[in-house]
């Protein structure tokens, strides 16, 4: 049967194939961060791993594997592989830890040799080239679906195993269908497999030209400056939109889906462009220049517009409504450029000139030049430029990379493409110059207002800001308002202030994990915020060593000396080391044990976080406690639901059977967050012996500083109780557990991270009992006890 007959399945081929690579991406990406951390370097490390394993496998096959073989049992090979890599890597990554790195090549390598593999199917003419081009772009159709898919479904609703098993589904289903196509199609080589005199028939009259036979090196150039600047945009782009919509999950599905339908659309349109393309070459100079504008124009979007839009996520009926405007929002400002970059590939395959011999080599080298570039843009935009620059000069190195690449095809031309007289090069070349020169002037900085309160900037107004910056991992600010108060902002959020409920829980997290201890001699505190939780175990005459484990490391540099007489300037204490990692690639690394580990993260809603919050990161701490030794773990109870409160208390409880919690409440009685606090065995108080040692001379600051946020003395602290986990069972009863298998908190919180829900915490209250077992004490002080408490025995 003819080949033509044939496309659209193959076609459906690319659609499912990419379909899957997204879900293991997604998959594979969550569960090496597990392992190796999730700062901005070790993502950098990963992501080149796998991008880089697609570039090789491009490029390998067209030498490694005989022309005579048939291409689509060769597809179908490498989709049996990629599948069983995929199985291989979801049970091996948690046996092998971080060398489980490697793994990723071997399924990369085959994901990077499909296209090339099929090339040898399709006939060299420019109407096989552009269905190159149509598959190309349906193989990020594919990926549309499976990052919505991953997402918005699997992962949200199941697991990583099961999302798994759908990709391998996929993946075995796209290869039997190429494997029957394969007994449907014969696979003749001929001698130069379509000849180049044979293209040259194909294409329309005026285009053949000496140029033909001219070098490729400007295509590649150009195909890789593009994929520069497209990885470089979706960096710099998430980091900005994650703070206008918050940073879930969910976010980056959404726009990781929307840069993806723009590559894709643009694909089509560029291989439909390329059928009968004169010029094609000069089409791809013109995507470039297009992409100039369209930066602009994204970024005078997010900076100019997004942040004044009237939009309060709280009004919202559902999550599911602001999904939709978020969609909308980036769909405006995303897809125009990505539209361009999607057009610049099949472009670029048809500029390069139809090849005698092997086509795949062509397509591996055009494909491999465009993967590097996107290699190179996500590493330095991500480690060098945006930290070194910000996000405004970054956009603008798009334009120019943009630039760049137009000029490159205009000078030097395409192998493909029909004469150009060079006066008309250069007016081109003029304009282009004239383009990209008002498009970087016109990107304007992001709105300090964005990086503080990101989708609540319509409900804040009034602050002054005293500092702003865009680090290696995360935008951070630092206002005043009214009064005098201090916040620290950090991904579109205040993560600390001066506020006496902020003072009180930072305050409480390091003096009763302390205090909870006989004689505590070594902390680790899990995240710097604004230093107070840190500062407080400055304190304790008896701490010698406190590990502060941060992953943003412009934060305590900038941030601490506008909290330092808060956190008693704990960044310069010579008893403090501050380690810049991930906490849980820390504690999953070091060999050292602590008295006492605490930890304060973002919020769970906040992508990455959540693995702070799973039972294996819990007895990880667990493992690092030494004899008697304490943990405390930080839980907002606003900006969450009550499903959400459910997981991360019963998770904690799971770990630590003999946990409490601790409240800090409102005035009026209100719930704003607890603090979880055990010990591996039973906690036991003695009130009396800790009054004494709030008492010594030595502990005169600390009594101090406990009052000053009204936690003063024994009665103080003991007020706070809220809980254990033997009489929160029956509430906790339908809880899910957070595992790094499901890492279901990230998905519950991401569809809460706009809910206040004030019953929550007088839920909890229901099951309080006075836990008079905590106690070894006198009868006094037990009826002290029970006063401060306001439980009687065995009431609720």
């Amino acid at each position: 049967m003819p080949k033509s007959r044939f496309l659209p399945a193959l076609l459906l081929l690319f659609v499912g194939s990419g379909c899957a690579a997204l879900i293991y991406e997604i998959i594979w990406f969550q569960l090496l961060q597990l392992v190796i951390g999730a700062t901005a370097v070790s993502l950098g490390v990963l992501l080149a791993t796998f991008m880089g394993g697609m570039c090789i496998g491009s490029l390998l096959l067209a030498r490694f594997v005989a022309q005579n073989r048939h291409p689509l049992r060769i597809y179908a090979q490498l989709e049996l592989g990629i599948g069983i890599f995929g199985l291989l890597i979801l049970f091996a990554v948690p046996l092998l830890g971080r060398s489980a790195i490697v793994l990723l090549l071997p399924p990369t390598l085959m994901m990077g040799a499909t296209l090339p593999a099929v090339a040898r199917w399709v006939e060299s003419t420019t109407a096989g080239v552009s269905w190159l081009g149509f598959f190309y772009g349906g193989n990020i159709a594919g990926a549309v679906a499976g990052a919505l898919l991953a997402g918005f479904y699997l992962l949200r609703l199941y697991d990583m195993a099961t999302a798994t098993y759908v990709a391998v589904a996929l993946n075995m289903t796209m290869a039997a269908l190429a494997w029957i196509l394969s007994t449907r199609t014969a696979h003749r080589v001929d001698s130069d497999h379509g000849s180049t005199r044979q293209a040259m028939k194909a294409r329309p009259t005026g285009t053949r030209d000496a140029n033909l036979h001219g070098s490729r090196a400007p295509v590649y150039v150009a195909i890789a400056l593009s994929g520069l600047a497209a990885l470089g945009a979706e960096v710099i782009w998430t980091r900005i939109l994650s703070l206008l919509f918050g940073g879930t999950v969910y976010t980056f599905s959404i726009i990781a889906a929307v840069f993806l339908f723009g590559l894709g659309i643009g694909s089509a349109a560029g291989a439909w462009l390329a059928r009968d393309a004169q010029r094609p070459g000069a089409l791809l100079a013109g995507c470039q220049i297009g992409v100039a504008m369209a930066v602009a124009w994204g970024a005078a979007l997010i900076a100019r517009a997004y942040p004044y839009w009237p939009i309060d996520p709280a009004l919202a009926a559902g999550p599911w409504f602001n999904f939709q405007i978020d969609l909308l929002r980036a769909f405006l400002a995303v897809v125009p450029a990505a539209c361009c970059w999607g057009a610049s590939f099949p472009l670029a395959l048809a500029a390069a000139g139809p090849r005698a011999g092997d086509p795949a080599r062509l397509v591996g080298a055009v494909y491999a030049a465009n993967t590097i570039g996107a290699v190179v843009g996500a590493v330095i935009f991500s480690l060098l430029i945006i930290p070194s620059f910000g996000t405004q000069d970054a956009q603008r190195f798009l334009i120019w990379a943009a630039f760049a690449a137009s000029v490159v095809m205009l000078a030097w031309g395409a192998p493909a493409d029909a004469k150009m007289p060079s006066g008309r090069r250069a007016a081109v070349a003029l304009a282009s110059l004239a383009i990209a020169v008002a498009a970087a002037a016109s990107v304007a900085p992001i709105p300090p207002e964005v990086i503080a309160y990101g989708r609540q900037i319509a409900t804040f107004k009034g602050a002054s800001f005293l500092y702003e910056g865009e680090g290696l991992n995360s935008s951070i600010a630092v206002s005043e308002s009214e009064g005098g108060v201090r916040n620290f902002h950090v991904s579109g959020k205040v993560e600390a202030s001066t506020e006496v409920h902020d003072m009180r829980l930072q305050r409480l997290l390091g003096h009763m994990s302390a205090l909870m201890h006989p004689d505590p001699k070594s902390v680790l505190v899990v995240g710097f915020g604004a230093g107070v939780t840190a500062g407080s175990f400055v304190l304790h005459p008896g701490v010698k060593r406190i590990v502060i484990c941060e992953i943003e490391p412009l934060i305590p540099r900038m941030v601490a000396p506008y909290f330092s007489k808060e956190n008693y300037d704990v960044a310069n204490d010579p008893r403090v080391q501050i380690v810049y990692d991930d906490a849980r690639h820390y504690i999953l690394t070091t060999g050292e044990k602590f008295d006492v580990i605490t930890s304060d993260p973002i919020h769970p809603w906040v992508k990455g976080a959540a693995s702070l919050y799973t039972k294996e990161y819990f007895e990880l701490v667990k493992a690092h406690l030494n004899a008697g030794g304490v943990v405390t773990q930080w839980v907002p109870l606003y900006q969450s639901s009550e499903d959400v409160i459910k997981t991360e208390v019963a998770t904690f409880f799971d770990v630590f059977p003999f946990g409490t919690i601790w409240s800090n409440q409102y005035a009026n009685g209100g719930g704003y967050d607890v603090v979880m606090l055990a010990k591996p065995e039973a906690l036991r108080v003695d009130p009396a012996a800790l009054d004494a040692r709030l008492k010594r001379p030595d502990h005169a600051r600390l009594e101090a500083d406990l009052t000053q946020v009204e936690l003063a003395g024994v009665d103080g602290l003991m007020a706070t109780y809220a809980g254990q986990a033997r009489d929160l069972r029956p509430w906790l009863a339908d809880a899910q557990i957070n595992t790094d298998r499901n890492l279901r908190l990230e998905y519950l919180a991401g569809m809460a991270n706009n809910v206040y829900d004030l019953q929550i915490y007088q839920d909890m209250l229901m099951f309080r009992r006075f836990p008079e077992e905590m106690f070894r004490t006198t009868p006094e002080w037990m009826e002290r006890m029970k006063r401060v408490m306001a439980v009687a025995p065995g009431s609720q």
